[in-house]
């Protein structure tokens, strides 16, 4: 028996094979090659068409499918990872109605800010854990505000997940942690978040059906399966954001259990139990794929615009041709702190854990006669792991206190520098794995399935490639380092 998982990103979509018995991954593709195109017709906008991901989706399917030569019928179930917040309109029959206006679009920010006054901040963030934002459904209210003609054709609006499982099974479907991402789900009522789709003036009836995050929420359709090569038989069992679902593939559901991820941006994804928010919103509290209103489990994110995006332009300024691995080389030169040298790493736009400020990025300390490449490219790479310190000190607060953090080993982890400052300045045990989402999304869709009868048995063979303990000798040292680097924000954020 096997299980596919689908990861709808936003640079591309991954397809990914495991079996059941043993999840040893059988075949995986993605689509395009090179990034998918984001539409910007404004500064601060970003779409995406949805047909744009079910094209690029069979792409990588059909390569997974010729590679692996499995059996159509073999295939027990799908599980999908999307890009959050993303807003996806239908009409009456399922056609998509405009581009989707996706995560790093900032267009709404504003109508959030006012809705949050207007309602009052204390009761948003009591029963929606967070300010609406430049979230889901305040990208809605600007279609309804901008684009008029186009929000009266709206039959159902969903998560980008949502509509390929709907392409999947002709059923427009969505989750509680799905709607959470998009503020509009009542944690304290246990219901749509009516308060708020009040203030912006449309119904709940624009909601599809609401179904289990983990569940049989249905079968591939016929045209589905003719158009995929799959099996009617084949079951949609699991989907989530990506940064719950990265959480899962790493197989972080309890509390006190970390989750992170270092690509361009960087997130740090703590589970709590309790229902608890951060009163200015710079960290953001959204239903895990576990949670349930008799047992709570609430994902804590935390986000960094500008992580391994830093890394990738300081190769760009000293040359393509110097290798990640060189880098390192250099970096691991120069000696923790850098001689005094930090870089506050800020350059990818409005950092919502500096209240949506966009400081730019910022370099100090630097000495012509003693400072090399070195030192920037260490610096640099402590900038970035202390900035996820100084969101984790946030998170601290509600809460999440970080004893283990689990990652995939790619991107930033492949750095020793990275990973070996992250474990000493957290004082946690840093676990590398080999998973991805789409790895994670295939095991979510063994589970909703009921192909796994746990999430013990689904995680069982989960291969831990290393770990990385705190080295408690050289704790003063970052934390010295860190100090500083504190400071040089405190003096950009006055």
């Amino acid at each position: 028996m096997h299980l596919l998982g689908f990861d709808i990103g936003s640079s591309s979509v991954k397809v990914s094979l495991i079996k059941g018995d043993n999840g040893a991954l059988v075949a995986s593709s993605f689509y395009p090659k090179e990034e998918m195109k984001i539409t910007a017709h404004q500064a601060g906008w970003a779409e995406q068409a949805p047909e744009q991901w079910w094209k690029n989706l069979k792409l990588a399917l059909h390569d997974v499918l010729a590679t692996s030569k499995v059996a159509p019928e073999s295939i027990e179930a799908i599980g999908i990872s999307y890009q959050m917040h993303g807003l996806v309109m239908v009409d009456k029959d399922q056609e998509v109605i405009r581009p989707s206006i996706i995560w790093c679009d900032s267009r709404a920010t504003t109508i959030g800010d006012k809705a949050f006054d207007e309602i009052g901040g204390q009761r948003c963030l009591t029963n929606l854990l967070n300010s609406p934002g430049n979230f889901t459904a305040s990208k809605l209210k600007w279609v309804k505000d901008n684009e008029p003609q186009m929000f009266d054709r709206v039959h159902k609006i969903m998560l980008p997940g949502d509509y390929i499982a709907m392409k999947l099974t002709g059923e427009a479907q969505t989750t509680v942690s799905g709607l959470s991402e998009g503020i509009m789900w009542n944690f304290k009522e246990n219901q749509l978040a009516d308060l708020l789709f009040d203030n912006y003036g449309f119904s709940s009836d624009i909601i599809p059906e609401i179904v289990p995050t983990f569940a049989n929420s249905g079968r591939l359709s016929d045209s589905a399966a003719s158009e995929l090569g799959l099996s009617t038989k084949t079951k949609v069992s699991y989907r989530a954001g990506d940064q719950p679902n990265n959480a899962l593939s790493l197989n972080v559901l309890k509390p006190g259990e970390i989750a992170t991820t270092a690509g361009t941006s960087g997130v740090v994804y703590g589970v709590s139990d309790e229902v608890k928010y951060d009163p200015q919103s710079r960290v953001n509290t959204f239903a895990h794929v576990n949670h349930s209103a008799t047992d709570p489990r609430l994902g804590v994110l935390l986000c960094i615009n500008g992580t391994g995006i830093l890394n990738a332009w300081l190769k760009r300024m000293i040359g393509e041709s110097v290798s990640y691995e060189e880098m390192n080389e250099l970096a691991a030169a120069a000696p923790i702190g850098s001689d005094g040298i930090s870089v506050l790493p800020f350059g990818n736009g409005a950092e919502r854990v500096l209240n949506n400020r966009n400081i730019g990025s910022i370099i100090s300390g630097v000495n012509f006669n003693i400072h090399q490449k070195g030192h920037l490219l260490r610096a640099a790479q402590e900038g970035i792991v202390f900035s996820f310190k100084y969101g984790m000190e946030i998170m601290e607060n509600i809460g999440i206190n970080a004893s283990v953090i689990r990652a995939g080993k790619a991107n930033m982890f492949l750095s020793p520098i990275f990973r070996n400052t992250l474990a000493g300045i957290s004082e946690a045990t840093i676990e590398l794995y080999n998973t991805d989402g789409s790895v994670g999304a295939a095991r979510g869709a063994g589970v909703g399935s009921g192909y796994y009868k746990s999430f013990d048995e689904a995680f069982s063979n989960l291969n831990k490639l290393e770990v990385v303990e705190p080295e408690s000798s050289k704790k003063a040292h970052y934390e010295e380092a860190y100090q500083n680097w504190k400071l040089q924000l405190e003096k950009a954020i006055k």
